[in-house]
């Protein structure tokens, strides 16, 4: 039975890291070294804390020589298993942005009141009624009902639990209420108090839809000045958005939906004003 080995790693750039090593036979039956980052000191103080978080990973290494029993993991242990998986900077099933969120609502939400329970202790109604008692939108709680059903599908992919107790959590994602739509007067009015950054900003949120993280992750390079003359926009001279969509939160990878790599077609500055249409 393994063990493996934990040393504290410092890196050129931030805090020192907690790296965990072990060796394994390839196909071959060589025995060859693996190592993986585990996080850094500031998350685990101390290497107690570092060794708690390897739990499961120690498990799946030595599957087949002793069976972690279900009731034995905790929440805490699985989301550790689930971000050495699948939120690692290697994994390219899951886009940029799509890890964050999902360690963003597990260190925010799932972990400060499910951390100590075992996978077994989880109970529907448990979830469903936390859910409901969150300070949050609908849209916001179901997005963490989803993570969570990832976690406990996680769980059954790697033989660690037998089941999925957030399969039949209710919870509607749908607004409290109706969204608050501007009217050109009123985006007038809103422009016209602003600065050229922000109303810069503003008139490419109102004519393009872009997401605020698309936004503020917008560079020169995502911008096309060529003339575009496409069926939908004939006859008239067009910028391209070609890359914002590829980079949002600071992230690099490829899009995860099919649309979200299109085109966006910017009109020109005075087709943007509103304050002619005014």
């Amino acid at each position: 039975m393994q063990h493996g080995s934990l040393a504290l790693v410092s890196r050129k750039e931030g805090p020192a890291v907690w790296q965990f090593r072990w060796s394994e036979k390839d196909l071959h039956g060589a025995r060859v070294q693996r190592k993986r980052v585990i996080g850094t000191v500031e998350r685990y103080l101390d290497e107690a804390g570092a060794r708690s978080a390897i739990a499961v990973l120690l498990a799946e290494i030595n599957s087949d020589k002793v069976r972690m029993g279900s009731r034995s993991i905790t929440v805490a242990q699985l989301c550790d298993h689930f971000e050495q998986r699948e939120l690692a900077r290697d994994n390219t099933w899951r886009s940029y942005s799509t890890k964050k969120t999902y360690q963003a609502y597990l260190t925010r939400w799932v972990l400060p009141h499910w951390r100590h329970y075992e996978l077994a202790e989880v109970r529907t109604i448990q979830v469903e009624s936390w859910l409901r008692r969150l300070p949050l939108a609908k849209s916001s709680c179901a997005k963490i009902r989803n993570l969570m059903s990832v976690l406990f599908n996680h769980a059954c992919r790697y033989q660690l639990f037998d089941r999925n107790p957030i399969y039949l959590v209710r919870q509607s994602a749908k607004r409290r209420r109706a969204p608050t739509v501007l009217m050109p007067p009123e985006i007038k009015a809103l422009v016209d108090s602003l600065g050229i950054r922000e109303r810069t900003l503003v008139l490419l949120a109102v004519s393009t839809g872009l997401r605020q993280s698309e936004l503020f992750g917008l560079k020169w390079g995502d911008i096309d000045l060529v003339q575009y003359t496409g069926p939908k926009w004939r006859h008239d001279p067009k910028m391209l958005l070609v890359g914002a969509k590829h980079r949002v939160l600071g992230g690099s990878s490829a899009t995860r939906k099919r649309a979200s790599r299109k085109l966006v077609g910017l009109v020109t500055t005075s087709q943007l004003s509103v304050t002619d249409d005014c």
